[in-house]
């Protein structure tokens, strides 16, 4: 055959192949999305794989100031995408109101799970997990619902409960109204309005920022933020300090210790006022010397106590000596039965933590294992912490081994692989692209604990 024919007849055969139909290549259908309304007013959200596993994980979101009030699922789009790959069902509700919304958030995420049931069926396995103050609306739920549930996850969670909640945010504030604005009148406590809150928030403020300027100011601000326990590496853009750089750490300290005097110490504090019926926490018999003493910074504060050439006995002093705020009992009690906890799980629980939170600081997590351990359910809890500052700073990949875990754990009914390797192992397999940092720690104690399996316990 001449080259001629032979390239004209490949040409042919060429087109002839390439009008040949393409196999389909099989496309992932979307998940169905649905958006809802509960009775209560609550919004809701679902997503659902096509290929569902059989888990549905229920999303509760934090701490809400409003007024904007959407639902949330997931707690992000790159972990939502993720877990929907693996084909999970993602649901969870906005809660009727913002704020300190546990009475409305508990019932609209118990709702939102039977909303689900009536529409996809029942889940082979239903898991409770929830971020920031969505990590007490899920233990919350895991105390008290756990037949809606079969395991759950707090990431970040305020999991000492609200009265302790509350008590320690008045402990920092308190120290620095004595020390830093002595002479002021401004109400820490029983805060009629947000405008009132908002007044004394901008008058402290003024008087941290001035202290800031000079030693014994940074010395005494550093003071308030041990009784917190706020660390000295808390948000992850700081660069982090050495373990002996005090003028670094407290610098730190300041900023997040002002943005706890803007929200949660006075417009937070007044919503939950409101829901309480009166002021629900207390300083009466507390020592503040004894505080100091279990806070995780307490060295850092005498060294600048001695930098500045202050006498740190005459501040602890000055706090014993200084009017004591005491608490409405049936703003407690409110606070107590709606918000606190008994340490009774019924269903496994993995609690996650990362070490430099100033916001809901990682001692939490210590008030969590002592309530747990006296209510005779230890060996139903395992606590993870993960090498990172801010608060719930977790990559997707940290967020998935977390699942997996709890996963593993309902699949074998005993715990597997809790150590921090196993974590990060299965941390890079869910997601090989975001940061693995778990760690082993030991958080220090929780300054002022406060749980229904110790009720006489907290002053």
């Amino acid at each position: 055959m001449r080259t001629g024919t032979r390239t004209a007849l490949a040409a042919a055969l060429l087109l002839a192949v390439g009008a040949l139909p393409t196999p389909a290549v099989a496309a992932t259908p979307d998940p169905t999305h649905v958006d809802g309304r509960l009775p209560s007013g609550a919004t809701y959200l679902m997503d659902v794989p096509a290929d569902w596993n059989g888990t549905v994980l229920l999303f509760s979101h934090g701490y809400n100031p409003g007024p904007a009030n959407p639902a949330q699922n997931s707690p992000g789009d790159a972990t939502k995408a993720l877990l929907l790959q693996r084909g999970y069902a993602l649901i969870g509700s906005s809660y009727a109101s913002a704020g300190w919304a546990v009475t409305d958030a508990v019932p609209d995420q118990l709702a939102t799970l039977s909303a689900f049931t009536e529409r996809f069926g029942a889940a082979a396995r239903t898991i409770a997990w929830g971020q920031s103050y969505g990590g007490l609306v899920t233990t919350a739920i895991a105390e008290r619902h756990p037949e809606r549930i079969d395991g759950s996850i707090s990431l970040c969670g305020l999991v000492h409960g609200g009265v302790a909640n509350w008590n320690n945010t008045l402990d920092p504030v308190f120290a620095l109204k004595t020390l830093v604005a002595p002479d002021t009148d401004l109400p820490l406590v029983n805060l009629p309005d947000q405008q009132s809150a908002a007044t004394a928030a901008d008058a402290l403020t003024a008087a941290v920022d001035s202290a800031q300027s000079t030693p014994a100011g940074r010395a005494r601000i550093a003071l308030a933020a041990a009784l917190h326990n706020i660390p000295g590496w808390n948000q992850p853009a700081q660069p982090r300090p050495a373990p002996t750089d005090w003028d670094a750490q407290q610098a730190a300290q300041y900023e997040a210790l002002k943005g706890l005097v803007k929200f949660p110490a006075f417009s937070w504090r007044q919503e939950a006022e409101t829901r309480a019926g009166g002021n629900m926490s207390w300083n009466t018999g507390v020592d503040y010397a004894k505080l100091l003493g279990r806070s995780s910074v307490r060295k850092e504060v005498t060294e600048l106590y001695k930098k500045a050439g202050l006498s740190l006995k005459a501040d602890l002093t000055a706090l014993d000596r200084a009017p004591r705020i005491g608490a409405d009992p049936d703003a407690v009690a409110w606070m107590s039965g709606t918000s606190s906890f008994t340490g009774r799980l019924a269903k496994p629980q993995l609690s996650v933590h990362t070490i430099g939170d100033a916001l809901v600081p990682v001692q939490t997590e210590s008030a969590l294992k002592r309530a747990v351990t006296a209510a005779g359910s230890a060996s139903r809890l395992r606590q993870a912490y993960t090498d990172n500052a801010g608060h719930c700073t977790f990559s997707p990949a940290e967020q998935l081994a977390a699942v997996d875990t709890l996963e593993d754990r309902l699949a074998a009914g005993r715990w597997i692989g809790t150590d921090p390797d196993s974590l990060n192992r299965r941390a890079e397999k869910a997601d090989p692209t975001t940061p693995t940092r778990y760690v082993p720690y030991r958080p220090a104690p929780y300054p002022r604990p406060y749980d229904l399996a110790h009720p006489a316990d907290g002053r």
